[in-house]
């Protein structure tokens, strides 16, 4: 092909990068379809079935109310014919990023383990809830926690018994959520199925709404892991440190791992810091605590209950606004190193 100026290659090498740009995007869009990992798919990305239950009485009655909707796993299994322990990624109120799908599979798989990492928000049309939690329910990150564990657990590389899930801020609250009894006996899955490990990471959930009163039997005996930063201004690490210790003195075992310096999404590729004025975030003093066994709200200082006419004034009262991020690639290897420890740990029993 021959050009006639400079101004005809410039426009044919747009041409050519807009189709390209197209193409990838088609093949990104169209997610293959499945049910299950029983015929051993290759690494991509899937699309599974799960639901978005409105709340968590939904979630743990199996509404049959609740929509339904595929979500997408990204599907990292390490090169081999022996079956490997595995980890489900859970993201945050930003979304999926792109350390879920390059930096942590990386390590996972050069420590001999696969990984799902699921996207919950785009499948729903949803690109961030971090001003405004409300648009995806957190039941639904629930909901999608499960339908990973059932999916991965499918994969005949996959050994079953041995699945963790890490989630990062809200997912981190989904990761630790999902050592709740109660909640795991309601999915009622096949053989006894359940994580055997819990990664909570700069973990969102340790004040405001999603705090759950802890009481011996509330969680499982699995084994946790909390990674948080000391830096940490969205998610601070007194209250998880603290709700970790109440959890490991009802007698799961908990270990906690503090980041020097670490602010919240340390895991993140950009190395810039970023103050986040209109993030949603929960005061230090917000009083607020769920009863697994009563599914009623009380105050965790004095116990007493707090009535459906009280919430939204109490709600309201403990929501605050405003945070930072930066990525720090110091702090995120040392948060591997911990993970890939104690999950090599967990898995050799």
């Amino acid at each position: 092909m021959k050009f006639r100026s400079c101004t005809d290659r410039q426009l044919f090498r747009i041409l050519i990068l807009a189709l390209t740009c197209l193409t990838l995007s088609t093949i990104s869009a169209a997610q293959e379809k499945i049910t299950d990992f029983s015929a051993g798919p290759g690494n991509g990305v899937y699309a599974f079935p799960s639901k978005t239950p409105k709340t968590l009485g939904d979630f743990l009655r199996g509404s049959a109310q609740a929509e339904a909707v595929d979500i997408y796993g990204h599907l990292f299994v390490p090169p081999g014919d022996a079956k490997v322990p595995a980890v489900v990624l859970m993201h945050g109120a930003g979304g999926f990023y792109y350390a879920m799908e390059d930096f942590w599979p990386k390590q996972f798989n050069a420590a001999g383990m696969a990984v799902l990492a699921v996207d919950s928000f785009k499948p729903r049309g949803v690109k961030s809830t971090a001003e405004d939690q409300s648009l995806v329910p957190y039941s639904a990150d629930l909901a999608d926690a499960f339908a990973a564990l059932k999916v991965i657990a499918s994969h005949p590389r996959i050994d079953p018994g041995q699945v963790a899930i890490m989630g990062f801020s809200r997912g981190g609250g989904t990761a630790w959520r999902t050592a709740i009894e109660r909640i795991i006996v309601s999915q009622k899955l096949p053989g006894g199925l359940h994580f055997a490990a819990h990664v909570p990471t700069y973990a969102g959930g340790c004040l405001g709404a999603l705090r759950v009163a802890v009481k011996p039997g509330v969680f499982s005996k699995s084994p946790m892991l909390w990674v948080h930063g000391d830096a940490d201004d969205y998610t601070p690490i007194r209250p998880c440190k603290e709700y970790s210790d109440l959890i490991s003195k009802a007698g799961t075992p908990v270990e906690f791992f503090a980041i020097a310096g670490a602010r919240h999404k340390f895991d993140e590729d950009d190395q810039k810091y970023y103050k986040l004025r209109d993030v949603q975030t929960s005061k230090e003093d917000c009083p607020l605590e769920f009863d697994m066994a009563t599914l009623a709200y009380q105050d965790r200082f004095t116990g007493e209950k707090i009535t459906a006419e009280a919430l939204p004034a109490v709600i309201k009262k403990c929501s605050d606004r405003g945070a930072s991020v930066e990525g720090s690639r110091s702090a995120r290897d040392k948060a591997s190193g911990a993970v890939v420890a104690f999950l090599h740990k967990v898995f050799a029993h």
